[in-house]
């Protein structure tokens, strides 16, 4: 079985979680002190977890999971797909691949800078501050694009990255994990949302960036709630 690059094959389903890291690492095209770091694991630790010598933590797992997307259940057990939900569409060479602005179809890009700010986004998305219209596979037309700066959440999302995000009802269930864009009254963030381990009305907003710490607030102040669908970091080149 091949992956999406054509020249990688997967691993078989029989294979170990060692086979699937090193699947993970010809497929990132990096070496492994490269692989490491984008990964947010010591090099060292996933020399001796490959060679065999230590065995993978729960720890080791989960930063895999968080910092690179990959399905929890494929890498421990096999079943699944490597990533059942891209977050990173692709990576752009120039910005103006991403805001296009004689195109007219695709998802429209604001000139909003989703982590500046406390005013409600869905008042913000008129028409005269849509710059171009972004097209890909991935990206829903109907999804607001935004940017997003900052280094909280380096390296999952750089400074200047762009968004495509989904309003979310406030009742609605919220899916632990995964990253939101969070409107309070006094700002607005982008974070990890995890449930608090004893108190149902918080919820803990949690950075990429192991400088940041958790932040703890009410669910009660959330005023409004974007899930981030895609992430489009981008390199300006020249």
């Amino acid at each position: 079985m091949q992956d999406i690059q054509g020249d990688i094959a997967l691993p078989d389903p029989q294979a170990d979680i060692i086979d699937r890291l090193r699947y993970l690492i010809r497929l990132s095209r990096r070496t492994q002190q490269q692989f490491s770091e984008k990964a947010g694991v010591d090099a060292t630790v996933l020399s001796k977890i490959l060679s065999g010598r230590l065995k993978p933590s729960e720890s080791f797992v989960n930063k895999l999971v968080v910092n690179l997307g990959v399905s929890k259940l494929w890498l421990t057990e096999g079943r699944d797909v490597p990533y059942p939900r891209p977050e990173h569409a692709k990576v752009l060479s120039t910005a103006s691949e991403i805001a296009d602005p004689e195109a007219g179809i695709g998802a429209p890009v604001y000139d909003i800078d989703v982590t500046a700010g406390c005013r409600e986004l869905s008042r913000m998305f008129t028409e005269d501050r849509i710059i171009g219209r972004l097209k890909l596979p991935s990206v829903d037309p109907e999804w607001p694009v935004v940017t997003a700066s900052g280094d909280s959440m380096l390296p999952r999302i750089h400074n200047g990255a762009y968004l495509a995000i989904r309003p979310i009802r406030l009742t609605s269930p919220i899916a632990w994990g995964q990253i939101y864009v969070v409107v309070l009254d006094d700002y607005r963030m982008v974070k990890y949302l995890r449930k608090h381990p004893g108190r149902p009305d918080l919820v803990v907003l949690h950075s990429a960036n192991p400088e940041y710490d958790d932040i703890e607030i009410p669910r009660s102040d959330i005023r409004g709630l974007y899930l981030v669908e895609v992430i489009l970091n981008y390199e300006i080149i020249g």
